[in-house]
């Protein structure tokens, strides 16, 4: 019986040996474990400020995204509104641009019953009579028709060189 209790002993004081060190593993884990879920919770934590900045930073750019459709329309308004009076104003202007043209083609045409129908600026009639055009000298029309300016002053008594005006008719010399 001695053997047997001897057995009994040894192996009832290894039992406690294993079960002390089971317990210190679990605590040594345990401890890991909770440093482990501590640095988790901090990164949680900071991540957790990161969305909340993105969505403070989120509902700055709708705001944002918002006026400047706003301000576009805006703008898109104001530009419509001033081409349409460029618009207007170009009208405006074309139609004295028509009286303008009407009145020199009117002009140009000489006044009625004076030697019939008038001459067209820069050209000569069957009766030798020549319309003034825009520019013209003189001199210019002297050289035009190969003659002299004298020679168009003695055909035109009266005649000013200084004061010719558009469709005004001169009497071209013959040759």
């Amino acid at each position: 019986m001695d053997t047997l209790s001897r057995d009994s002993n040894n192996s009832g004081s290894i039992l406690p040996l294993v079960g002390v060190i089971a317990g210190g593993l679990a605590l040594v884990l345990s401890i890991v474990a909770l440093v482990k879920l501590s640095t988790i919770q901090k990164t949680v934590a900071a991540q957790g400020d990161e969305v909340a900045k993105i969505a403070t930073i989120e509902a700055e750019v709708r705001s944002a995204s918002a006026k400047s459709e706003t301000d576009i329309k805006g703008i898109r308004t104001g530009i419509q509104g001033a081409l349409d009076q460029v618009g207007a104003e170009i009208g405006t202007i074309n139609g004295k641009i028509t009286k303008l043209e009407e009145s020199l083609k009117a002009r140009a045409a000489g006044p009625a019953g004076k030697g019939g129908a008038g001459v067209a600026t820069g050209t000569v009639d069957a009766n030798g009579n020549y319309g003034v055009a825009p520019g013209d000298t003189i001199s210019k029309i002297a050289k035009k028709f190969a003659t002299k300016a004298d020679h168009i002053l003695a055909e035109n008594p009266g005649l000013d060189p200084a004061r010719l005006r558009v469709g005004q008719k001169i009497k071209i010399p013959k040759k």
